[in-house]
């Protein structure tokens, strides 16, 4: 090998040394660059990362605070509003469970109430019992003079039906009776939407009897507790 080829061998062993010590310290300088490139351009941040939820922002659109579903609830949750309950344009659901007679009932009431005396309740129940089974259906009156405090009392009546189930056990079709229902329940109010309801009914169901003519009546008690759930709604 020449004097030369020898040279142009040292250049180039000579030229890669450089250029391997040159690479780290370059790419510990980029690494910044690229850092500050991504956080003063979001959109390449964005497109990296996923997107995820930013619950500090949605605080800041309502106001710093997480908005309450019902928002006079939020700081006194079981503070009622002075004065008198308001029931005036207001539904309420309760579920409920008692006793029809001696046997077991399950009740399910919706009711509007137009004014702040009056309202008007759909009742759908159930009585489970062994041999045969019951279905009621009725619309009643809920009339009630609105008090201030927790207790509001009120009295109801209305008419329905009953439809009687003899069950598998005996060979009968259903019997449909008429019913008149009449009494009065107290609320104790929780929140200004919630309260603990008890009610006591007495139901006069209409039918026949195969040994005596003409209508005849049996009476019946019927007692629910449950639970009342309120909203208001605009007229």
């Amino acid at each position: 090998m020449s004097a030369s080829s020898h040279r142009n061998v040292l250049r180039a062993l000579a030229l890669a040394a450089g250029l391997t010590a040159v690479a780290p310290i370059a790419h510990a300088e980029l690494e910044p660059v690229a850092a500050d490139s991504a956080t003063s351009d979001p959109s390449l941040t964005e497109s990296i990362e996923a997107p995820r939820f930013d619950a500090s922002r949605t605080a800041r659109r309502s106001g710093g605070e997480i908005e309450a579903l019902v928002p006079e609830l939020s700081e006194h949750p079981y503070r009622l509003a002075p004065g008198p309950r308001a029931f005036m344009n207001r539904i309420s659901f309760s579920p409920g469970y008692g006793r029809l007679g001696s046997e077991s009932l399950f009740a399910f009431r919706l009711a509007y109430n137009p004014n702040a005396w009056l309202g008007y309740e759909a009742m759908l129940g159930h009585n489970p019992a062994q041999s045969v089974h019951a279905v009621i259906h009725s619309l009643s009156a809920i009339v009630r003079a609105p008090l201030p405090g927790r207790f509001q009392p009120y009295g109801t009546g209305g008419y329905g039906m009953m439809i009687v189930f003899p069950g598998q056990s005996l060979n009968a079709d259903p019997v449909t009776k008429n019913a008149l229902t009449v009494g009065g329940g107290l609320e104790l109010y929780l929140r200004s939407d919630l309260a603990l309801r008890g009610e006591m009914r007495y139901a006069t169901v209409f039918g026949r009897d195969r040994d005596r003519e003409g209508v005849v009546t049996y009476n019946y008690v019927q007692e629910t507790i449950g639970l009342s759930f309120y909203r208001s709604i605009r007229p």
